[in-house]
């Protein structure tokens, strides 16, 4: 076996991982690596302008190809400027590998210059961390770390290497540095309790599919089996945020979003219910509301590879331990086996008509102003039929997006669920437009969210991407604002966003075309120009100011307590008042 320095043991792994894409940026802790890089040039290296957008960039890649996003950054400031990408992909369960120079193993603990104690930062965010001190640990590390990255739930896995490591050599040759398999996560159900939730799919009169990103994380097929498991059951169809996309939003079954900002009909639904099935997903507080009066009176069936999820938030009757994939169709074999047909639920599907005829997603019309949700409806109509990614920042254009903007596929929809990162979207859609140079990809955003990576402007330019940016501007941090409406009796304390960039002339200085959109009869031409304008468009869409998002659960209260509209907010408001006096 020839000798090797450990920066060419590393790159030479990633290659043979299969590898073609690193997000990075270059420091004196990560020199050697880089070098190494130049000598191998089938890796394609995406300089950002900042680590953030890195990681945030390696998980839209990763997201739109199933692929295991790459990051490679610096000692210091370059790994601690990753840890948001790093925290946001553990939440949102995103495969990712990041790795970060670190300063000399004889120079570790004396605060040298950029050093961090990166492995204690990131305990905390990752699945796994490894500080590499021996070249010959390098492909091993490296091929465990790939490995536990994208198995079981995926996440986030940390390789800090120091200088020295990368620049002394060990005997090397490739498929020699096996990993050692001890990570092995459970992917088939319990035979037993599948048989279980067969029988209490049969006796259920009220039944709701409770799906959630795990399901996207399991594959393509898993969206499939989906599908048929709704068919076979009959039953209605809802999703947290990570989930959409999973099951057709074109379905007479689906209901929408629950949560917070979900649909009248599908909270009512599981609230309701006699029974829940749980697919992927895991009983955040943004579904829940109120623990206590989360779908009390159901059965709940809990199916999730990740042991931990299971009982943290919601106790449970049956709990199925496994890839949500696999256990669905494991629940299909059963299902069929014993001829279970669907019973209709007619009384179930009328009750959840009637909700349905609250139309909860109306929102005012307005003749002198762009109302948000006509914005990210007309952009659905024009561009629905080409599939397009989607990425967004964070905020109310968020929800709105989530709302308004129907999925029929999985993977086509990527936002920041769990740690809501602004800055997300622009860097996520870069990645996903190099993982899918054919595809139409729109970053969502907030006039406040967007400049938080704005910079990443440089990025899509320097690599010919044609990425979109459609930017609601409203001027305000708008979700910031609305919970001040609400709450803070219109309190408006540094939310409004003050100082704004002229973004079509910003646009312009980076060589994107920058496109202004102020009158609601411009609307359509305005996005038509957008999307048949050849390189990257920035579109800076005047909205409203004050539009709220609903409908909306308070903080605290239980799914029967939504408010749908502005004057709900009033009576609720006028309610509190006289119970104080």
């Amino acid at each position: 076996m020839a000798e090797k320095s450990g920066a060419d043991i590393l790159v030479e792994t990633l290659m043979e991982l299969g590898v073609d894409t690193v997000f990075g940026y270059p420091g004196g802790a990560v020199l050697p690596i880089y070098d190494a890089l130049y000598e191998h040039p089938k890796i394609k290296h995406i300089l950002v302008r900042h680590e953030q957008a890195a990681t945030h960039a390696a998980e839209g890649y990763a997201r739109s190809t199933g692929k295991p996003g790459v990051v490679l950054v610096t000692s210091g400031p370059g790994a601690t400027n990753a840890v948001t990408g790093i925290t946001d992909a553990l939440m949102d369960s995103i495969p990712m590998v990041v790795i970060t120079g670190q300063v000399a193993t004889n120079l570790i603990g004396s605060d040298a210059f950029q050093e961090a104690d990166t492995v204690g930062i990131t305990r905390h965010c990752t699945k796994h961390n490894y500080l590499v001190k021996k070249p010959s640990d390098l492909a091993g590390v490296v091929q465990e770390a790939f490995h536990i990255a994208t198995q079981g739930r995926p996440g986030p896995v940390v390789i800090d290497i120091p200088k020295n490591v990368q620049v002394a050599e060990a005997e090397f040759s490739r498929h020699n540095g096996k990993h050692n398999g001890r990570y092995q996560p459970q992917t088939e159900g319990d035979f037993k309790a599948i048989n279980e939730a067969a029988e209490l799919i049969m006796k259920a009169k009220a039944p709701v599919l409770y799906t959630g990103g795990g399901i996207i994380n399991s594959g393509p097929k898993a969206s499939q089996t989906l599908q048929e498991l709704a068919a076979l059951m009959g039953a209605p169809v809802t999703s947290t945020l990570m989930g959409l996309g999973a099951f057709p939003a074109s379905s007479d079954q689906w209901l929408g979003m629950l949560g917070m900002h979900g649909t009248f009909e599908a909270n009512m639904a599981m609230n309701k219910a006699d029974l829940v099935i749980c697919l992927g997903a895991r009983f955040d507080d943004r579904i829940t509301g109120r623990i206590d009066a989360f779908s009390p009176n159901s059965t709940k069936i809990h199916v999730d590879i990740d042991r931990s999820s299971i009982n943290k938030t919601i106790r449970v009757d049956l709990p199925i331990v496994g890839d949500v994939g696999r256990v669905m169709e494991q629940l299909l074999a059963v299902l069929k086996g014993r001829k279970f047909s669907a019973p209709g639920y007619d009384e179930w599907w009328a009750r959840i008509k009637g909700w349905r005829a609250t139309n909860c997603l109306e929102f005012p019309e307005n003749k002198e102003e762009i109302m948000p949700q006509l914005a990210i409806r007309k952009l659905w109509e024009a561009t629905h039929e080409r599939s397009p990614i989607i990425t967004t920042e964070v905020g109310q254009h968020q929800m709105w997006a989530a709302q308004h903007f129907d999925f029929e596929l999985p993977n086509k929809w990527l936002t920041s669920g769990g740690l809501g990162t602004m800055g997300y979207g622009l860097p996520a859609a870069i990645g996903a437009q190099l993982g899918d140079p054919d595809a139409l990809v729109i970053d969502i955003a907030g006039e406040a969210s967007i400049q938080m990576n704005i910079q990443e402007l440089g990025t899509a330019t320097q690599y010919r991407l044609p990425v979109k940016i459609f930017i609601l501007n409203n001027e305000y941090m708008g979700m910031v604002r609305q919970w001040q409406e609400l709450t803070y009796e219109s309190r408006y304390s540094n939310s409004y966003s003050d100082s704004l960039p002229d973004f079509v002339k910003l646009a312009e200085s980076y060589d994107w075309t920058g496109i202004r959109i102020e009158d609601p009869a411009d609307l359509e031409a305005g996005i038509d120009k957008m999307i048949n304008t050849d390189g990257p468009v920035l579109v800076d869409c005047r909205v409203a100011k004050l539009a709220n998002c609903f409908p909306m659960i308070p903080s605290g209260a239980a799914h029967t307590e939504m408010l749908l509209t502005a004057e709900d907010v009033k009576g609720t408001m006028d309610d509190t008042a006289k119970a104080l006096v």
